[in-house]
């Protein structure tokens, strides 16, 4: 009965993350093209809509996830879907420019998720199971970029440019129904009063830092990051000017939806049959390093190419390095500390993301203007270097264990 509960509670939350993920991969892919060509904003302008959104993230991140350690999952996870909804609608019906950034930073405060929905995975799952769980998490972000980037340029070009915030907005809202009828909270009261009270799930800095896994798994996760935000920064306008030059706004929204659905299908595909498969050979600091080398290849590939045909490998090349690195270093993550920080942790590892494409989406327009290709470039280069804090990790998993070192950082 017990294995029933939990495989139940999985599927719905992964089914929660695909409805998302539709919504969302029909925004993103969309928003570029829309800002330029319905207000007129410079590629510098508009690749600081996504730096307002990862600002919010940033900033919001560690709070959510803590507060879902003390006050439970699901209202945080309600909470942060219902922001989601009115964001997209207000996209959808923006008149002004400051509306754009009112709606980024409305989505990215009350963008915790899928940090929830992290989270929730790892309360259910034994940390044995972790890491392939949260690799199921990420098939459902991929069947989700299946969905949402070819159907956003389908509504974009048959409807015109507002349809796909607004009907994203519905599917935001799909996700506040499923999670209200079908979910259970994982943490009792007891667990809740006892994550606000206990001294070892307070995040303090110094406690923190002396935590060495932590503290490489974080700097794996920044540089990687910042190769991830230059890509997502300019890709529909690397498109538009370089994949597919000459081609009308419709095709290119077309195009730029399609390219996006192959990674979807690729880290489907990753999760399904390459993850297993590696955890069955690889612990999960070879499948970092597994990773970062396949996102270096697909950037050097995207830098390279002149057309949508090598694009479109690359894309599926970078799909499979996602669909490594990320299930292996969120696990990497819970593994480094205390249960009641699980959600804390979760918003941290979070916040550095953010942080790390905040920097590179505000200088990522910047580099688009002086090269298109050059963000392609740097991300590569970057990917290349987040393989020596990965080979160190790996290394130093080799003879310690990282609970160890975790328990010994917190009675520090």
């Amino acid at each position: 009965m017990r294995r029933f509960l939990v495989d139940r509670r999985l599927l719905t939350i992964l089914l929660i993350v695909f409805v998302q993920m539709i919504g969302a991969s029909m925004v993103h892919p969309i928003l570029p093209l829309y800002a330029q060509g319905q207000f007129n904003m410079t590629p510098e302008a508009i690749t600081l809509l996504a730096t307002a959104f990862f600002a919010a993230q940033f900033v919001a991140g560690p709070f959510i996830g803590r507060w879902s350690d003390r006050r439970g999952r699901l209202p945080v996870l309600l909470v942060s879907q219902i922001g989601t909804v009115l964001a997209f609608l207000i996209i959808g019906f923006a008149q002004s420019v400051a509306l754009l950034f009112f709606a980024r930073v409305l989505d990215g405060v009350t963008g915790g998720n899928i940090v929830v929905a992290l989270a929730y995975v790892t309360d259910i799952m034994p940390e044995g199971k972790r890491t392939q769980a949260l690799g199921y998490v990420m098939a459902a972000f991929g069947l989700g970029f299946v969905v949402g980037p070819a159907l956003g340029g389908l509504l974009a070009s048959q409807l015109g440019p507002q349809t796909p915030f607004l009907v994203a907005a519905a599917a935001a809202l799909g996700t506040v129904i499923l999670t209200w009828f079908t979910l259970e909270e994982t943490l009792s009261a007891d667990d809740q009063a006892h994550n606000r009270q206990s001294q070892a799930a307070r995040m303090r800095p110094a406690t923190l830092l002396a935590n060495l896994p932590l503290m490489v798994v974080l700097a794996v996760t920044f540089i990687g990051r910042f190769g991830f935000g230059l890509l997502i920064g300019t890709f529909a306008l690397y498109a538009e000017a370089v994949l597919f030059a000459g081609y009308s706004f419709t095709e290119v929204s077309l195009g730029v939806g399609l390219l996006l659905m192959l990674v979807g299908l690729g880290q489907f595909f990753t999760q399904i049959a390459l993850l297993p498969a590696a955890l069955k050979r690889f612990d999960d600091p070879a499948i970092v390093l597994l990773g970062a080398c396949a996102r270096a290849l697909a950037l050097i590939l995207l830098a390279a190419a002149a057309g949508p045909a090598l694009a479109a490998l690359s894309m599926i090349l970078f799909a499979i390095g996602s669909g490594l690195l990320m299930p292996a270093l969120q696990s990497l993550t819970t593994k480094t500390v205390a249960k009641s920080m699980r959600g804390a942790i979760l918003g941290l590892h979070q916040s550095v993301m953010n942080l790390a494409v905040i920097f590179s989406t505000a200088v990522a327009g910047v580099l688009f203007a002086l090269d298109p290709a050059l963000p392609n470039w740097l991300g590569a280069g970057l990917y290349s270097l987040s393989l020596i804090p990965g080979i160190f990790l790996w290394h130093w998993a080799r003879h310690n264990t990282i609970e160890e070192s975790a328990s010994l950082a917190v009675s520090a």
